[in-house]
């Protein structure tokens, strides 16, 4: 379940007081009049199904309590015959229930384009050009859990169902500043390997198997790529987020920009043009299986927000 903590202007305290009493999903509705003096107004709680959070959370918006007021939600645990009866009166599953805040929440946090976030990216790549040297699958699977590329990717589609310009916008500027900066310095990396004799004088694919895999996008590739948005935009709206991992090590969009670094630095531009259409690939598969997965959760949502107001 989920937990509510509602801070209401005593004009309104009582319409959203009695709104949630007469919410069979809602339960533990408690009201402390006068308790919260910045903002001002009376205190209200309460613990409500998984599954009608966000449509009880937009009728809370729809009487300008965030803009009066405050409303903050976190999970909790309930160990109660009434939360029983609470979640029966919610169809569907807790697990499969997204809470469009909390979504909102994490996209917002991922795609903040830091110090940090641009790191990572650096980091990520110089880690997979190493893996593709060395044609260590390790090494690339590694890189592809540090990178931090999913966060802008979902965060764009979040936008786009959403219709959120801004969100959109800092998305696609966190994705178009940390590719290249990734790519620029794994060809830094790859001249400074060369220069130390760390690396071959030359670069052949046909010697790197792992090169010449992601150099070479086909039908699976795009198929992976869609699955792969799917579940990781599952993974980041449900509360099954153990399932991001798998997500982030199944789509080669780090390792494709190390790829392109490499080709770059060596001169092969073969190569260089069948990773940059992996890239592209992968992102454009993603963006539209995550939108695409996102929509129906928000039909799903918006059906749920109908049934209730009539």
């Amino acid at each position: 379940m989920v937990h509510l903590r509602i801070v209401a202007p005593a004009e309104k305290a009582a319409q959203v007081h009695a709104r949630l009493c007469s919410t069979e999903s809602a339960i533990n509705v408690i009201k402390v009049q006068g308790a919260s003096a910045n903002p001002s107004g009376d205190l209200i709680m309460c613990d409500v199904a998984r599954e009608d959070a966000s449509v009880i959370i937009s009728e809370l918006r729809e009487l300008g309590i965030h803009h009066e007021g405050s409303i903050a939600l976190s999970p909790t645990d309930i160990v109660s015959d009434y939360a029983e009866a609470a979640e029966k009166h919610a169809p569907g599953s807790p697990a499969d229930a997204v809470i469009w805040e909390e979504l909102d929440q994490r996209t917002s946090e991922s795609i903040e384009l830091s110090a940090v976030f641009l790191l990572y990216m650096v980091l990520a790549s110089i880690i997979a050009a190493i893996g593709i040297f060395l044609d260590s699958p390790i090494l690339v699977v590694g890189a592809m859990v540090v990178g931090p590329e999913f966060g802008p990717v979902a965060g764009l589609c979040v936008a786009l169902v959403q219709l959120r310009g801004q969100l959109a916008r800092r998305s696609a500027l966190a994705l178009a500043i940390g590719f290249p900066l990734a790519i620029a310095a794994t060809i830094a990396a790859t001249l400074l390997f060369d220069a130390f004799n760390i690396v071959p004088d030359a670069f052949n694919t046909d010697d790197h198997a792992l090169s010449k895999s992601i150099s070479s996008p086909d039908a699976f590739a795009f198929i992976v790529a869609l699955c792969a948005g799917a579940a990781g935009m599952l993974s980041l709206s449900t509360a099954k987020s153990g399932a991001l991992i798998g997500v982030l090590i199944s789509v080669t969009t780090i390792p494709a920009a190390a790829n392109i670094g490499i080709a770059a630095a060596y001169g092969d531009w073969d190569t260089f043009a069948g990773s940059t259409g992996q890239l592209a690939v992968n992102l454009a598969a993603i963006l539209v299986a995550g939108t695409a997965t996102l929509y129906v959760q928000r039909l799903l949502y918006l059906r749920r927000k109908r049934l209730r107001d009539g």
